[in-house]
């Protein structure tokens, strides 16, 4: 393993530890900065010490550099909590692709093409790149003419990470009526919609059901992203209230995919919804919601959890290579 390299796979995994932003940063930066260096003036510099003189490399980042010229292990890595998922692991086997990712053009930490090789090197054929809509102003949500901008990059950067593919998408919002937060002739051209609710997530449960079910029946709709909007750690946000088995059943006739968010603070949804939705006939998204390159690879929590709630394989939409995604 290269310096460069060893101080990226700090970083990935920092992020899957879900680690603070800040650590992560320094790591990124590091590996930034010994890029630019001549490969011999990076070993001269760790054989006597002189690495840390340069502004944005630290005792622990010349650690990992002196790591790696010696071909050995990270040892920063021992100091990582260790992020365990049991089950899942055949299931996770057969992910083609993750349809839910954000990148630093909406809350994102990371570039497109940073992400995209992240998922590639997972083992991945294809990503959906699905940045929030412009009601999400404290995400930077896409206006129109940013996510048309952004159709233009992702084309660019399909010649040259092919074969690997990335899918245009969007996140967008589900507004209070059930309509959706972008121009409707845009929404067409993408590949994947997840569409999800951000606000008012306390809306009494009939409004919220309608609310659902406006969304799900909409054809620019592909995925109905993380339901209940709850979280599970810290203080924590309960669960909006809907009619889930009316909601379900919906999402089963439109050919709506129910997204089994894989986020440690989301896993939505919860087990006895997801049991219900497995039982009215939709098919799934099994999505990491990624915001950085080390969360991609937080794919196995939703696996474990559909597999505990015996989600077929074949139901699961990123199972598919990306050509049969798109035909459905």
């Amino acid at each position: 393993m290269d310096p460069v390299r060893a101080l990226r796979q700090v970083a990935f995994q920092l992020e899957r530890a879900g680690e603070p932003t800040y650590r992560v940063q320094a790591f990124r930066k590091a590996a930034a900065i010994v890029a630019e260096l001549d490969p011999d003036e990076v070993v001269k510099r760790s054989r006597v010490g002189t690495l840390t003189d340069l502004p944005g490399i630290g005792k622990s980042t010349a650690g990992v550099v002196a790591d790696a010229l010696a071909k050995r292990e990270p040892r920063y890595l021992d100091k990582l909590r260790k992020v365990e998922i049991t089950g899942g692991d055949e299931l996770r086997a057969k992910l083609r692709g993750d349809c839910h990712t954000h990148s630093d053009w909406s809350d994102g930490g990371s570039p497109i093409r940073e992400m995209a090789e992240a998922a590639r090197d997972l083992g991945h054929e294809w990503m959906v790149l699905t940045d929030h809509s412009p009601r999400l102003t404290v995400a930077n949500g896409l206006t129109a003419a940013r996510l048309r901008q952004q159709l233009e990059v992702i084309a660019e950067l399909n010649v040259s990470l092919a074969p690997f593919l990335i899918l245009t998408g969007i996140e967008v919002d589900i507004l209070d009526d059930g309509s959706l937060d972008q121009d409707p002739d845009l929404l067409a051209q993408l590949d994947v919609v997840v569409a999800s609710v951000h606000s008012k997530l306390r809306m009494p449960r009939a409004e919220m059901t309608e609310r659902l079910l406006t969304a799900v029946a909409n054809p620019h709709v592909d995925i109905l992203g993380h339901c209940t909007g709850r979280l599970v750690v810290g203080k924590g946000r309960p669960e909006s209230e809907f009619d889930a088995a009316a909601v379900f059943d919906a999402c089963a006739s439109h050919g709506t995919a129910v997204e089994i968010n894989s986020r440690p603070e989301r896993l939505d949804p919860p087990r006895r919804l997801l049991s219900m939705a497995v039982e009215a006939g939709c098919t799934f998204a099994i999505d990491s919601d990624a915001h950085a390159p080390g969360q991609l690879d937080w794919l196995g929590y939703g696996c474990a959890r559909a597999e505990e709630c015996g989600v077929d394989p074949g139901t699961v939409i990123n199972t598919r290579a990306a050509s049969r995604l798109l035909t459905g």
